[in-house]
């Protein structure tokens, strides 16, 4: 049984891909660059905001006042709309209410800003057990590097053995094995089941409630 859920956000707790693309389009239009089909967004997401804006740009318009201002604008849009269309996952808000009630703690680890992760948390599941709410800050290295899964776990010390790392790409697999925690990939996130493979996931799921069986699990 595990006594620790570490979750990622976008793809994984919360369907945020539209809010995300229309803050970068936002940000592109007023840098006067092209803009991007919603479809194109879940190839571009997962490696945090400066690498979302930094993939959005045109190849020869990738430079550091390019990328900075198109980040300023990018957070001055989605900073006041980063709840229009996003939503949970179907399952997810039952899912973490069970695991609340069972005295189970919880974490999430975003490579998305920290302002805006503590907003979408608090905004959305409020009542949820989360002992970590972690997001990127300067000087913090990204997923995979598994910092911050170490720093969820100093804020909730619990053995990794009885931790579960749960996200929906590839950049979580890695994360997950790099800090030596067990590893759960979902199936209906931003990725595909082969990457969720091919990065040697210890669990895929198709649905919340097999996440809770892993975790009650006495195995």
């Amino acid at each position: 049984m595990k006594s620790y859920v570490i979750f990622d956000l976008d793809g994984t707790l919360l369907k945020t891909i539209d809010d995300l693309a229309n803050a970068t389009n936002y940000a592109l239009r007023t840098l006067g660059f092209p803009t991007h089909g919603l479809w194109i967004y879940p190839n571009l997401v997962g490696n945090g905001v400066t690498r979302l804006i930094e993939r959005a740009l045109p190849d020869d318009a990738r430079t550091e006042k390019n990328i900075n201002d198109a980040l300023d604008a990018f957070k001055q849009y989605y900073d006041n709309h980063c709840c229009d269309t996003t939503v949970p996952y179907p399952g997810i808000p039952e899912l973490l209410e069970d695991l609340t009630a069972k005295g189970i703690n919880l974490a999430v680890t975003s490579n998305k800003y920290q302002e805006a992760v503590t907003k979408i948390i608090n905004h959305y599941f409020p009542d949820a057990n989360f002992r970590a709410i972690l997001g990127n800050t300067d000087g913090f290295p990204r997923k995979p590097d598994p910092s911050i899964v170490f720093k969820a776990l100093s804020l909730c010390p619990t053995a990794k053995a009885q931790t579960l790392y749960v996200g929906d790409s590839g950049v979580d697999m890695e994360t997950a094995r790099r800090a030596c925690v067990e590893s759960c990939g979902v199936t209906w996130g931003y990725r595909s089941i082969n990457e969720l493979k091919e990065a040697y996931a210890d669990h895929i799921v198709s649905t919340p409630t097999q996440i809770a069986d892993i975790v009650y699990s006495k195995k």
